[in-house]
């Protein structure tokens, strides 16, 4: 096994899991081992069952394991001191202060971040004793940024070194010696002697494209050291359950296109009966995957009885936080990777379609999988979808907002007489590997300032990156002075990106314009990792409106011990996500298929929303 393993793939397919698995195997056999997490929404802490943060931190229950979990805010501030100390010392405080503003835009985040993984990777004096380094990765599209980013801010830093000298992320000179270590950083991760990436998968279509995207695009930066890990395999006893037996063959079908499809070496993890917490569970999964020991299972053969079922949400609370009530209504799903925000996304804006609502759905998610599930494809403008009336969809591509935006700022300096010397520093500081972020932002705003719609539909990114991008408005209102962007006519620019973040900031906030729905699966770590999500969101003014309860087993298909233990562990999470969130909450059932297509997202949406058409008021007919 190599010094570095990084686990990456699609959200929810258990690359925490089994990459703390992993840790924990290496760590019993003796070997000094560091997991470090570099996903915003970090799950380590909830895995092992203790605190960790942004520190090395000993797991207690286990020798020779440490673990840290990267801290966007945390990193940024560390950064932003490193990167001007020695202009502190050269330089008057006035200039220093001007530094800092530059330093102060959201940009800055994405490379600190970036900047302190790279630290692992490069081996500094904290790191150097451990023998294994693994890295638990945010979901694949992000992983992949993340992993471009030594190319990128290589080129930047050379662009700004020969031209102004500056960069979004600070001074180049000062920068200097951070740009030779992305570069070591990325000759470490093409090493296949010191790297290997694991990519997690479940036997599923999305699952499958979404590797493969994931290893051709790593292929581009020469990194081609690749295993995989086929998680969530129904165990053959399930042949005696109607709904696991039907998606167990489905599996089977999707096995053997990953067999032919992405020929690479495999292990093959089964789906448990119960989640994966603490160190005793962590290492029962490791006697299963490792050592193929059927003794480590532990599924009840008389689990008793199921739970009486709670009194479920009205049709009439739920349709009140999908409809719009006399103007337009946005809605943002959100939650942790693979639960299942694209499906909801998906039925809610074609329910509200065929209620006769002219509706707008888009992704702000890079992996971008609203085509896969609606079963047409999506481009980057608003176009109509083929059978479904009054939809609209599109999605949000950072690399073609960046070049649109680029455009688009350049060309409005040039008409308002810009010297080409300001151009040039424009052009130096758009060209910044920050500038997709702003882009992509800068779409959301867009879309979510118009008036054309009267359903926008949101289907978000993972939950650390979405809060990220729900969070910009508001910082980027309070540093509207030192954007790009505002430098293209000072105050004029101000006045009008501060009313478009104001309008936006006030939609976000009042529950009649918008509705922000947590999707979950009824498990402990999306429960923890979205309400940990809604208590940051209240303290900007926003408050969650719905929660989505996917992948639940109807209680009359638990009819075997292994489905009756994964209903009855439900049914423990399904009170506490009632308890947690003052909120409707909308079940959606696991099905014996994938979700795909209209037809599909059409009966779903009945399911959800009711099949009884909505009085649209004249004024909205029309």
């Amino acid at each position: 096994m190599t010094h570095f393993i990084f686990y990456s793939g699609k959200g929810g397919v258990g690359k925490t899991s089994m990459a703390c698995t992993q840790a924990v195997r290496f760590a019993d056999e003796g070997r000094r081992t560091l997991i470090v997490t570099t996903d915003p929404a970090s799950n380590l802490a909830d895995v092992f069952e203790q605190p960790i943060g942004h520190q090395l931190t000993s797991i207690s229950a286990i020798p020779n394991l440490w673990a840290m979990e990267i801290d966007p805010d945390s990193a940024t501030r560390e950064y932003v001191d490193r990167a001007l100390a020695p202009i502190r010392a050269a330089f008057p405080a006035s200039m220093v202060q001007v530094m800092e503003e530059q330093m102060s835009g959201p940009c800055t985040a994405e490379v600190a971040a970036f900047d302190r993984f790279t630290d692992f990777i490069v081996q500094d004096q904290t790191t150097i004793d451990f023998e294994i380094i693994i890295f638990d990765t945010a979901p694949t599209g992000h992983t992949i940024r993340l992993l471009e980013l030594p190319a990128e801010w290589s080129q930047s830093i050379d662009a700004a070194s020969a031209g102004s000298g500056q960069t979004c992320i600070g001074p180049a000179a000062a920068i200097q010696d951070a740009k030779h270590k992305y570069e070591n950083a990325l000759a470490t991760l093409r090493n296949q002697t010191l790297s290997t990436f694991i990519f997690v998968l479940h036997p599923e279509a999305i699952a499958i494209r979404e590797t493969g995207r994931a290893i051709a695009e790593l292929g581009k930066l020469g990194i081609h050291t690749h295993r995989l890990i086929i998680n969530g395999i129904i165990p053959a006893s399930e042949a005696a359950n109607p709904l696991f037996a039907a998606r167990a063959e489905m599996q089977a079908g999707y096995l053997q296109q990953i067999q032919a499809l992405l020929p690479y070496p495999a292990q093959r993890m089964t789906l448990l009966s119960g989640e994966i917490k603490g160190p005793a569970r962590l290492r029962q999964v490791a006697r299963i995957f490792f050592e193929n020991d059927p003794g480590a299972f532990d599924i009840d053969p008389q689990p008793g009885n199921l739970a009486a079922q709670p009194t479920p949400s009205s049709l009439n609370e739920i349709r009140a936080r999908i409809l719009p009530d006399g103007q337009r209504r946005t809605i943002f799903f959100t939650g942790k990777g693979g639960v299942g925000k694209t499906v909801s996304s998906c039925i809610s804006a074609v329910w509200l379609a065929s209620q006769g609502y002219k509706t707008l759905l888009l992704t702000t998610d890079p992996a971008a999988h609203l085509g896969d599930v609606l079963g047409q494809p999506v481009g980057d403008t608003p176009a109509t979808l083929a059978g479904a009336p009054n939809l609209w969809v599109v999605k949000i591509d950072p690399k073609a907002a960046a070049e649109s935006y680029k455009a688009r700022i350049l060309a409005s300096a040039r008409q308002r007489g810009r010297p080409e010397s300001a151009i040039q520093v424009m052009r130096e500081e758009l060209d910044s590997p920050c500038t997709e972020e702003m882009a992509a932002f800068d779409q959301f705003i867009d879309y979510a300032s118009q008036s054309d719609w009267q359903a926008v539909v949101f289907d978000t990114a993972p939950t650390g990156h979405t809060m990220r991008l729900l969070e910009l408005p508001v910082d980027w209102s309070q540093q509207i002075d030192v954007k790009v962007f505002a430098s293209v006519d000072g105050s004029a620019a101000d006045d009008v990106a501060k009313q478009r973040f104001a309008g936006v900031i006030e939609m976000m906030r009042d529950p009649a314009q918008s509705t922000f729905a947590f999707v979950m699966v009824p498990e402990s770590t999306p429960i923890l990792e979205a309400w940990r999500a809604a208590q940051e969101l209240s303290t900007v003014g926003i408050q969650p409106g719905l929660v989505v309860a996917n992948l639940v087993i109807p209680p009359d298909q638990a009819s075997t011990p292994f489905a009756m233990a994964r209903r009855r562990m439900q049914e423990k999470y399904l009170a506490e996500i009632r308890q947690r969130f003052s909120t409707p909450v909308l079940e959606i059932p696991l099905l014996p298929c994938e979700v795909k297509g209209l037809p599909m997202l059409a009966e779903l949406g009945e399911l959800a929303y009711g099949s009884q058409p909505v009085a649209l008021p004249a004024a909205q007919i029309a």
